[in-house]
């Protein structure tokens, strides 16, 4: 409004209803469903359906002010009534569009890059080996324009504008910001071969998405110069190389939860180039194994000590007698997580009871990390069961 523009705000099931009800100026913003559309429009004037002033004028004329009164005219003797048949045409499409009746693509408006590179080519391009090279040209002019401002992007898209007005385009991510050509040019590899040449090509434009500033300053020699165990960006080169194999998102990493049940203490996430800040381990807090299954997995005890670990069980058919064990670690249910939970489902999945977790060791040197179920007379299901939940090294 403070730059002397009118706006409005409508919603519908057409692009067509939708702009003649923003130019309506209706207050509040009307909503039109597909079932209301011809009741919505039919009061409005004519002038909404984006049409030329001329053509708004002669309508006029006909004593055709409201949309409503186009609904019941014959199309042929509409036509009839205009001298030229292109303006009968615009309002007959106009209609259709906004009623539905004729597709109307959304062309919506995309602002311009920030960062940039377009190459015109003398030939059109017609084998994908003059395509690699426009982008090698292309992205050392675009890089250098990013290390110029000290930006970095994590995308990149190439359009290449076919001799026929099509379009071929494939676009690429990386997890952190990237300027060096070779590892953007990396990449584009995989991606290539999905650009259609067709009868030739005769632009290649090259646009950089998601930009954002990097940090000046010469890398350092080796991940313990640079005071970590893990060089953080050959890591994100390393796994934009596998995503740019794979897909995107089939790189994971291993982030902490906020919560003490075992199975829910880490969750998968992508990863966006940063490693997850863990917390530093509690040394009052008891071991936990390296190996942690996704499910645990019963066991049969053979021998029980009430309140006390197994003397012999027997896991994936195989007895196993205990020479050492320690603990219990008792983990209660979250309440709050498990308000909802199913009661009538067998072992951890059912009933939410309290865990007694056993690091046992048996005679061949094996260790475990196993828990109770539940305990005796709870009064939250049967007696307890026993379950082994992962391996220690």
């Amino acid at each position: 409004t403070g730059f002397g523009f009118r706006h409005g705000l409508a919603f519908a099931s057409t692009t067509g209803a939708a702009a003649a009800l923003a130019l309506s100026g209706a207050s509040p913003a009307p909503i039109a469903s597909e079932d209301s559309l011809h009741d919505t429009l039919a009061g409005l004037p004519v002038a909404t359906l984006r049409l030329s002033p001329d053509t708004c004028q002669l309508l006029r004329r006909f004593g055709l002010t409201r949309i409503g009164q186009l609904y019941g005219i014959d199309r042929k003797a509409l036509a009839r009534r205009f001298a030229s048949r292109e303006a009968a045409d615009a309002v007959l499409l106009r209609l259709d569009q906004a009623l539905g009746l004729r597709h109307e693509a959304l062309a919506t408006l995309r602002p311009a890059p920030d960062y940039s590179a377009r190459l015109e080519c003398p030939e059109p391009l017609l084998h994908l080996d003059g395509v690699r090279a426009g982008l090698e040209t292309l992205m050392e002019r675009l890089t250098g324009d990013l290390g110029a401002h000290g930006c970095g992007a994590r995308g990149f898209r190439l359009k290449a504008f076919r001799s026929d007005g099509t379009l071929a385009q494939v676009q690429v991510r990386a997890a952190r910001p990237v300027r060096k050509p070779a590892h953007a040019l990396r990449l584009f590899e995989e991606e290539l071969d999905a650009i259609d040449p067709g009868f030739g090509i005769d632009l290649l434009m090259l646009e950089a998405e998601r930009v954002d500033g990097m940090e000046a300053g010469a890398p350092a020699l080796s991940a313990a110069l640079a005071g970590g165990d893990v060089d953080e960006t050959e890591l994100a080169a390393l796994a934009d190389r596998i995503s740019a194999r794979l897909g995107q998102g089939s790189v994971q990493v291993i982030a902490p939860n906020e919560s003490h049940v075992p199975e829910r203490a880490e969750t998968r996430e992508a990863y966006s180039g940063a490693l997850p800040d863990w917390p530093a381990p509690c040394p009052s807090n008891p071991p936990r194994p390296l190996s942690l299954f996704a499910r645990p997995e019963p066991i049969d005890v053979l021998a029980e000590v009430p309140d006390g670990p197994p003397l012999n069980f027997v896991w994936r058919r195989v007895p196993r007698r205990v020479a050492r064990a320690d603990g219990p670690e008792r983990i209660a249910p979250e309440w709050w997580q498990d308000a909802g939970a199913t009661a009538d489902l067998p072992g951890p999945d059912g009933p939410k009871r309290a865990r007694d977790y056993y690091r046992i060791e048996d005679e061949a040197g094996r260790r475990y990390w196993v828990f109770r179920h539940g305990l005796y007379e709870d009064g939250r299901g049967g007696p307890p069961a026993w379950y082994v939940h992962g391996l220690f090294a």
